[in-house]
Formats: C-alpha cells, sequence, structure tokens
C-alpha cells in the first residue's frame, strides 16, 4: 500500500474544507433536506428565553445567470405546526425589509429592546396560528443579493414577482413537509402590488404546470397602495379632514398630484408635497396621534414625499423601533447565527434600501384589474387598514374598494375585542374589508392584539368577531 504523502494530505484537507464551508453557503445543494438542516438557527444573540419552535434562515437562488438569491426567515407555528398553514409576509418600499419591519416589530416572534441588542418575545406573533415566513425582496433589499450589481438598479414590479414566485417554488423543495398546505400571502404598504402581483403569479403557474405547486388559497393586505388615483384622492380628504393641512394645500394637492405615479412624481406634485409637510409638522405621517421618534422628526417632510414607504413605529409603544432593528442585523454575531452569508453581507445593513428605490422600473398605476381577475379565481381576499394612517389612509382603500363596484354581502358594522370596538368592516362579493381603530400604517405595531385577532379571523374565513349585543344575524 502506497502512503499518501503530507502534501496530497494538505491538499485533500483544503479540498475537503472548501467543501464543507461551500455547503453551508449554498444555495442549491443536492440534498435540499441537508440544506433545510444546515439552514436551522440554532440560538439568537440576546435571546434570553427557550422556545417551544423551530425557526430557519438562509438563501435561495431565483436565477443562476446573475446569481440572484434571496433572504428567508422561516419561524415555525409554536404548537402544532404541521397542522398550521404557512403565511408568507411582505413589507414594502419598494426596498424595505421583511425582517426589518415584519419580523422584528410586527407579526414575528422576535422583537428587539431598546438596547439593540436583546430580544424579547411578542405576546401576538403571528406564529401562533401559523407558520411565518418573511421574504426580503427583491434584491439589495435587507440580506438579499446578486452576483451582477445592475441587477440592484433595474428592480421593479415585474421582476419582483417573478423572482417571488421561482423563491417559493425552490423553497417549497427545501421544506416539501409544506408541500400541499394552505398557503396565505400578507403584506403591507407597497406590499399592496407586491401580495396580489405574486398571488397573480402563483394562479398563473399553477393553471399552466396543470398542478397546485403552490396551494395558494388567500391573501391579505393593510395599508396597502392599490391605485395611484384613488389613493390620491385617499390621502388628501384624511389630511384636510384631519385637520392637518390648510383648504388652499388640499385644493393644490388634488389638482397637481391627480393621477401622479406614487413612484415618479412630477416637479409640481412634489413641491406641495413639501408643502403640506411643513404644514403637517413635526408629526409621524404613519401614526398622526402616536409620538414620533426624536431620531426621525427632522425627515417628516422625506417621508411624506415618499407616501407609500414603510415607516418606522408591544404593549408599551416605543417609536424608535426602526433603530434599534439596524443595531441588531449590523451585530456580526447576528448575521453569522441567521447564516448571512460573509460574502454578501451589505456592508452596513438598512432597513430600507435607497437605491432599489429611487431606480425602481416599473410600477403599475393600479392593482385593481389583478383583484378584479383574483375574485374571481375563488381566493380569499381581505384588505385591512389603521385608521390613524395619513399615507395610505382608511379613506383610500375604501375608495379603492368603492372603485371594484362589489355587491355588498354583510352591511358595515363594528367588530369588538374584549368589549371594545376594534374597527369596522363590511363583507363585500370576494372581498373583506378590516379597519382597525387606533392603529397607524403597520397595523401589528400600533395594535397587536387586535391584529392577531384579524389572522385568525382570515385564517378561518370568519367574520371579524361581534359583541353580544351586536350580533351577525
Amino acid at each position: 500500500m502506497v502512503k499518501p504523502s503530507w502534501a496530497f494530505v494538505i491538499t485533500y484537507f483544503i479540498i475537503f474544507l472548501n467543501l464543507l464551508l461551500g455547503s453551508v453557503f449554498a444555495t442549491i445543494p443536492a440534498d435540499p433536506l441537508a440544506q433545510q438542516e444546515l439552514d436551522k438557527v440554532l440560538k439568537l444573540p440576546g435571546q434570553t428565553f427557550n422556545l417551544s419552535f423551530a425557526h430557519y434562515a438562509g438563501y435561495a437562488t431565483v436565477n443562476e445567470d446573475s446569481g440572484r438569491a434571496l433572504f428567508y426567515w422561516l419561524v415555525e407555528a409554536a404548537e402544532d405546526p404541521g397542522s398550521k398553514p404557512v403565511v408568507l409576509w411582505l413589507n414594502g418600499g419598494p426596498g424595505c425589509s421583511s425582517i426589518a419591519y415584519g419580523e422584528a416589530e410586527e407579526v414575528g416572534p422576535f422583537h428587539i429592546m431598546a438596547d439593540g441588542k436583546t430580544l424579547y418575545l411578542n405576546p401576538y406573533s403571528w406564529n401562533q396560528v401559523a407558520n411565518i415566513l418573511f421574504l426580503d425582496s427583491p434584491v439589495g433589499v435587507g440580506f438579499s443579493y446578486s452576483n451582477t450589481s445592475s441587477d440592484l438598479l433595474s428592480n421593479g414590479d415585474k421582476r419582483t414577482a417573478k423572482d417571488s414566485l421561482a423563491f417559493l417554488l425552490k423553497w417549497f423543495e427545501r421544506f416539501p413537509q409544506y408541500k400541499g398546505r394552505d398557503f396565505y400571502i400578507t403584506g403591507e404598504s407597497y406590499g399592496g402590488h407586491y401580495v396580489p402581483q405574486l398571488s397573480q403569479a402563483i394562479v398563473k403557474h399553477n393553471l399552466e404546470t396543470k398542478e397546485k405547486a403552490i396551494n395558494l388559497k388567500g391573501y391579505m393586505v393593510g395599508n396597502a397602495l392599490t391605485d395611484d388615483y384613488h389613493d390620491h384622492l385617499g390621502v388628501f380628504q384624511f389630511m384636510w379632514s384631519a385637520g392637518l393641512i390648510s383648504d388652499q394645500t388640499y385644493k393644490s394637492l388634488n389638482l397637481l398630484c391627480d393621477f401622479q405615479s406614487f413612484i415618479h412624481t412630477s416637479n409640481s406634485c412634489d413641491n406641495i408635497l413639501d408643502i403640506a409637510s411643513a404644514e403637517l409638522g413635526n408629526i409621524d405621517p404613519y401614526s398622526i396621534y402616536t409620538p414620533a421618534c426624536p431620531a426621525n422628526v427632522s425627515q417628516s417632510n422625506r417621508l411624506l414625499k415618499r407616501m407609500h414607504k414603510v415607516g418606522r413605529i408591544s404593549e408599551k409603544y416605543d417609536p424608535c423601533t426602526e433603530a434599534h432593528s439596524v443595531v441588531y442585523f449590523n451585530l456580526p454575531e447576528v448575521q453569522k447565527a441567521l447564516h448571512v452569508n460573509p460574502n454578501h453581507a451589505p456592508s452596513k445593513w438598512a432597513t430600507c434600501s435607497d437605491v432599489v428605490y429611487t431606480t425602481w422600473q416599473d410600477s403599475p398605476r393600479t392593482v385593481l384589474d389583478v383583484y378584479e381577475e383574483l375574485i374571481h379565481s375563488g381566493l380569499r381576499i381581505w384588505m385591512f387598514s389603521g385608521d390613524t394612517d395619513s399615507v395610505i389612509p382608511v379613506t383610500s382603500t375604501r375608495y379603492s374598494i368603492d372603485a371594484l363596484k362589489l355587491p355588498t354581502v354583510k352591511p358595515w358594522r363594528p367588530w369588538y375585542d374584549d368589549g371594545q370596538v376594534g374597527g369596522w368592516t363590511q363583507e363585500y362579493a370576494g372581498l373583506t374589508f378590516v379597519s382597525v381603530r387606533g392603529a397607524g400604517h403597520e397595523v401589528p405595531l400600533h395594535k397587536p392584539k387586535q391584529a392577531l385577532t384579524l389572522i385568525k379571523a382570515f385564517l378561518s374565513g370568519s367574520s371579524m368577531p361581534s359583541s353580544e349585543l351586536f350580533s351577525d344575524s
């Protein structure tokens, strides 16, 4: 027997080490179940509590040629995940992270304390009723990346839907235990485009392949950008009726910003939006009755101009939660725990990408045509609205729903939470509308308990709860 030389041993060891390290960051391993196990998150920095559920984080490559890879974080249901549906959550922007907002301050279980280093469990996490999948989409958002730098400058609605569909198909291969499971899509703000567009892409894919590769049952969006004309009309009316702007500014907004795109506005529209921002003063336009984060009050002009971009907003309200996320997700030990590829980690992680936002390519002025198509497909479709948001306010959503001209099935009424009015609801043929009283742009942040009631009703397909004095009959 010929003994191997030391050079051979060292060479073999280097090859083995490269293969081992490569498998950790591979996006398409030979064995999807092996990659699932590699994606399992063992413990998060700042976690001082034990968990009754598993969670996973990693990447799936959605385009091999350019090397586009989307980052996800799956949080399994707290109890009996095998019997619960899968719910995808998408934040908007465009360019904002679902990890930053959806997971870390809204519907996820892991929320961040003011020190930016310590976690606490959200008692109203949606993983009480479902397996929650958070996706940073498109590339350039959060930890999602591309090997082709020009990809970050060419994002738009169409490619986002296409890449998100490709991600889901890969993800279900990696997590075959969820194949065929009831699947729902939820989101907010510019997610008002992402969510119905992705739903449409899934329905088309299922028809083309003649199989339910993804068992989509429905979708739900909150304070959602839907139709530019009706959204603008509702924004201006809300700000005026709430006493936030003058009569003259209200008239000028309607004159100069009618039919303007929310992504690419005119100079005259921008100028009057600046005037409106000055009249609002240093308030949080995403939640007009709660205190603004002191670090952000100087940004009010910029924030209002980007009227669809998600804001920053626990039992104890904290207006600076975005700042806590910036600290936490920039920690190297956090990125390591979440399996962020160090070769593609952003030099500075941000909640929203200005590059993605400012270079957005395509954004249709309306998605009402998508609603009309999907309502006929039989999907369960809900729209909800926090009624203290001036960015995509309740008036905008109601105008957009009215434009669909759907017959009413159950008339307008209050719904209740612990004997108190939680908001109002109306059920149409093919769509249910729910407002959440006292909530801003990020409903689960401002009213987490009521948001949990909302997702429970949506997933069960039941009406919002009534008090004993106000029955549905």
